[in-house]
């Protein structure tokens, strides 16, 4: 009797203690490979860097986190099935795609698994469709937008604008945004020009930016594609002042683009040149641990988990059902999470509120002109 009795506690403790070191398993679907590979890259190493730390410091409510990687090899038909894939092991959160066509396929199966999804993509439509389970790590377009065309409105006193975008679901969305805006504050847009992902020749679009004659010139294509047309617009000599949002002036892009990349300027919501303590500790960590400067992608990743640290903490357990509703509406503080960066507002939409930066790029790199606040 005593030997039956001695064998069940021992069978409680074990399963107590396995109940209590089961790892918190996060799934990551994220551009790999293909054309988006320096943008999932990057979310990638910024997932990992943040769950190491976490990790090192006891993890999150005593238990380690755990992250899966898949290729949605930049395809949102091979990200809807991965997807699928990763819901099918009931993860508690879902990472990603970095992608908005990615995203807007994927975001009805998170929903529909009840699972949150924190994601790269930036088009204004993706938190527009009432998914009560999409949350932003980056600012969508119709915030970032009108900040974008007011200065080229205000500061660069442009009469005139060409607008080239990539006729994706990121550049449309942009596109639709910022010109609305261009000709609500009275710039006119002269030159309207759409290209493809991945395209590789940019000599007849500039030839027709060039034709045009513009003030100033809005640029809101991928990274690699982004270094590309800087390159085609130095070596045609336009010299009209160049505006982007984050892909124009990121570092993956200075890097590819060379002395072409000097001068453009950009709105960025995130970015590690921005003179705050915490960024430029994370700058350092990331560098150090993969050998390159991160691009905004990398601080997305990595704010991605410090996201669900944070809300699974307020919460004060592990609940997948519950996450979502909790984060709507929650501000987290840097000075309470150090790992958030900044001070950040989660809406009821999904998108953020937070400081966001204006930056040119100098003799090879960005240099932070102006910060503004939070909108609210």
């Amino acid at each position: 009797m005593k030997s039956t009795l001695l064998a069940g506690a021992l069978l409680a403790f074990a399963t107590a203690t396995s109940v209590h070191a089961q790892a918190i398993k996060l799934a990551n679907v994220a551009e790999l490979s293909g054309g988006g590979a320096t943008v999932g890259t990057n979310w990638k190493n910024g997932i990992d860097l943040a769950i190491e730390e976490i990790n090192a410091k006891g993890g999150v409510l005593g238990r380690k986190l755990e992250v899966s990687h898949a290729d949605s090899q930049s395809n949102p038909g091979v990200a809807r099935a991965q997807v699928q894939k990763a819901l099918d092991a009931e993860p508690y959160v879902l990472l990603g795609p970095g992608y908005s066509g990615s995203v807007k396929v994927t975001a009805p199966l998170a929903a529909e698994a009840g699972i949150a999804q924190i994601m790269g993509g930036e088009a204004a439509e993706l938190t527009q469709a009432g998914n009560k389970f999409l949350f932003r790590t980056s600012f969508g377009q119709q915030s970032s937008m009108p900040k974008v065309a007011k200065y080229i409105h205000d500061e660069m006193k442009a009469k005139t604008v060409a607008v080239v975008w990539v006729n994706n679901d990121f550049g449309r969305g942009g596109r639709d945004v910022v010109v609305k805006e261009l000709d609500r504050l009275g710039s006119k847009v002269v030159a309207d020009l759409s290209t493809e992902a991945g395209q590789a020749d940019f000599a007849a679009d500039v030839g027709k930016i060039k034709a045009a004659n513009p003030d100033a010139v809005f640029v809101y294509l991928n990274e690699e594609e982004s270094a590309r047309i800087l390159k085609e617009l130095k070596r045609q000599g336009v010299t009209a002042p160049l505006m982007g949002e984050t892909t124009l002036i990121g570092q993956k892009v200075i890097e590819l683009a060379g002395d072409a990349a000097n001068g453009a300027r950009g709105h960025v919501g995130l970015t590690t040149d921005a003179p705050v303590d915490l960024i430029k500790a994370f700058r350092e960590k990331f560098s150090k641990k993969y050998n390159y400067v991160p691009d905004h992608n990398g601080l997305k990743g990595y704010l991605a988990v410090y996201m669900v640290k944070a809300t699974t903490e307020k919460m004060g357990k592990v609940d997948p059902k519950k996450f979502a509703e909790t984060l709507h509406g929650l501000t987290i503080k840097a000075a309470d999470e150090p790992g958030i960066l900044m001070d950040v507002t989660f809406s009821d939409t999904g998108d953020i509120d937070r400081q966001s930066f204006l930056v040119e790029v100098v003799e090879g790199k960005q240099v932070v002109k102006q910060v503004l606040p939070k909108v609210k």
